[in-house]
């Protein structure tokens, strides 16, 4: 091989190293664990919210809503369903929590949340 070659084999070596590295110069690589979303609780339908009401039965409120999240031992009058979700990629937490309280075996009160702003939240998480 003449002197010639192989300065112009090492020049192209040379060319061809830079031109693969280079690519990975302008922004750091990074590997980052993926992280799954954590939905925790009962998502309530917007559309079961708003058909439970005052004078209902158990029975109705468990069929529209299913089983409660938490069902206190100490009051028997009281059923709370709970909401969480935490978005794994950003971190962003989602809550919602409605509770509906008895008298003997009827609502006779209802704490809604603003359903309306929990499903925008929900839907802007998982769009962006």
């Amino acid at each position: 091989m003449t002197p010639r070659l192989a300065s112009l084999l090492i020049a192209l070596l040379v060319a061809f190293s830079l031109a693969a590295t280079s690519g990975c110069s302008g922004r750091r690589f990074s590997l980052k664990p993926y992280k799954l979303n954590i939905q925790q609780g009962n998502y309530l339908e917007a559309d079961h919210i708003e058909r439970v009401n005052e004078g209902m039965t158990r029975g109705q409120v468990r069929f529209l809503l299913g089983t409660p999240m938490i069902a206190d031992a100490f009051n028997e009058q009281r059923w709370d369903y709970v909401f969480y979700l935490k978005m794994g990629a950003t971190g962003d937490v989602i809550q919602s929590r409605m509770t509906v309280f008895f008298e003997g075996d009827t609502v006779s009160r209802i704490e809604r949340p603003d359903e309306e702003k929990v499903t925008d939240q929900i839907d802007a998480a998982f769009d962006g």
